[in-house]
């Protein structure tokens, strides 16, 4: 009962007219970063804070707020309509998302992201209304040793989950992570696989990898097989013959909440951020989902994975920035500095302190993440019409988006070159047809991996028994052997069809 009461008098500090302006505002720079390729929520808040300094605080954190998860909305219109995701946590999204809005689907696409982002998020902020200095330290409980094993159970089950063919699923995991040792070793400072090249110094950017990879790569497959790409005949040009009939809701709605649940977890864990989060609900509903069949040829399943879990991981990031001034992300680390700049303390004593601003921040979530949810949906409209776009005018518009969005990042022509190159291994990938969705995975969650694994030897001072000092590492690593006998076990089980 406190903390309804404790919210409602969040309510009246978030629904005063500047804190409103504040979280519409961030909610459309949030829809349009997003979109925007290169860009992320890291970048546009970090490029947005400045700007807050002379501001009110809880204003201020109001609008960098909604700019974080709004960011997780507009994520979804490139990846689905383009098929290149604004944001890593939108890598899942595209791969139900696109083919989905090449089938003619793009407005079902649409709404089904949206709702479920709505979703995801209205249950990350229920979990941090009520349970978030709990969840906190239960997040706590995850320290370098767990989180090696999480990350390596992702990696040992990408590959074959994700892919059709386990050998070349983890062929791709393997290619991925050997992407991600490009660089100088952060804790000795050495070059590897640089080839003495200055520009590889600093690794390979995410960026150009995935826009090459997704973006770049389809328009040489469009180029290749342009009768295959004609204007999508996409007659559901309103909202309402977008919104999702009974049918339709019933299949996604349980996959929404329990991935929103889920993601909402994943947040709470330092470091491991929505990417995480969208990939395991992803592998999750594809091992337990009624639909798993049709995963990742365009089922909204996917969709509502994706976008619900990493919405969820979002706002279940602010449950240790706030109660225990630990930020769950990179994003959450840069509002964490605007909060000890605004000379706010994050902790326990900050729900003790300073009650109006945690409780007009989270007031503003709910808000927030309907002023969203609106503007998403009256999106759909506009955004249906790029399907309808010929692809001799579509090749040029993504080749420019692809040059632009690279070129953005570092100012540097060879992220350009790194992106055409990846466009070209994406492209005989697919003639191979090995998916890239397990490259990238594993590209951002090797370094992660490699970060953990060093900070537990370093705690334990080199010791190998700190992998196996507690029950959540024991269950990770027997899970870990189970995904990676899975498939053979699956094949000998597997009764050979009489017919074939």
């Amino acid at each position: 009962m406190e903390n309804i009461q404790l919210l409602l008098q969040g309510f009246s500090v978030a629904a005063t007219i500047p804190n409103i302006a504040a979280a519409l505002a961030g909610a459309f720079m949030g829809l349009i970063v997003g979109a925007m390729p290169g860009i992320g929520s890291l970048a546009g808040v970090a490029l947005l804070l400045p700007l807050t300094f002379k501001m009110n605080p809880t204003t201020a954190i109001i609008m960098l707020a909604a700019l974080y998860y709004s960011n997780m909305y507009g994520g979804s219109f490139s990846a689905i309509l383009l098929n290149i995701p604004g944001d890593s946590p939108a890598i899942m999204t595209a791969l139900d998302g696109y083919p989905m809005s090449r089938k003619g689907k793009a407005g079902k696409a649409l709404f089904t992201a949206s709702i479920s982002s709505f979703i995801g998020g209205s249950i990350g902020i229920i979990m941090l209304t009520f349970l978030g200095p709990l969840a906190a330290k239960w997040g706590l409980s995850f320290g370098p040793a767990e989180l090696t094993w999480l990350i390596i159970l992702a990696l040992t089950s990408i590959g074959w989950i994700i892919g059709d063919n386990p050998s070349k699923g983890l062929l791709a995991t393997a290619i991925g992570m050997m992407l991600a040792t490009i660089g100088l070793d952060k804790a000795l400072g050495q070059p590897r696989f640089s080839f003495d090249s200055i520009n590889l110094f600093s690794g390979v950017s995410f960026i150009p990898l995935v826009i090459g990879m997704f973006g770049f790569g389809q328009v040489i497959d469009m180029v290749v097989n342009r009768s295959e790409y004609g204007a999508v005949e996409e007659k559901r040009l309103t909202i309402k013959e977008s919104i999702l009939d009974k049918s339709e809701a019933k299949r996604v709605t349980p996959v929404a909440c329990r991935s929103g649940l889920f993601g909402c977890f994943i947040g709470i864990l330092p470091g491991a951020g929505a990417t995480m989060a969208a990939f395991l609900s992803y592998i999750m509903e594809k091992r337990v989902g009624r639909n798993k069949a049709e995963m990742g040829q365009g089922a909204m399943e996917g969709v509502a994975a994706a976008e619900a879990a990493n919405n969820g991981a979002a706002i279940g990031a602010f449950a240790p920035l706030l109660s225990l001034g630990i930020p769950g992300s990179g994003t959450a680390a840069v509002l964490l500095g605007g909060l000890m700049m605004w000379g706010l303390q994050p902790g326990p004593l900050l729900f003790k302190n300073n009650p109006d601003f945690v409780w007009g921040l989270i007031g503003s979530m709910y808000i927030g993440n309907i002023l969203c949810l609106i503007v998403a949906i009256g999106c759909i409209p506009i955004l249906m019409k790029v399907v309808r776009v010929p692809s001799s005018i579509m090749i040029p518009i993504i080749s420019c988006i692809c040059i632009v969005g690279t070129y953005s990042v570092n100012n540097n022509m060879f992220d350009v070159y790194l992106m055409i190159g990846a466009g070209v291994l994406a492209y005989f990938l697919k003639l191979a047809k090995i998916s890239e969705a397990p490259i990238l995975l594993a590209f951002v969650l090797t370094p992660m991996l490699e970060m953990y694994v060093r900070q537990a030897f370093d705690i334990s001072s080199g010791r190998l028994n700190v992998f196996v000092g507690s029950p959540i590492s024991i269950t990770l690593m027997i899970l870990i052997i189970v995904f990676c006998l899975a498939p053979v076990l699956i094949k000998l089980i597997k009764k050979p069809n009489p017919a074939e």
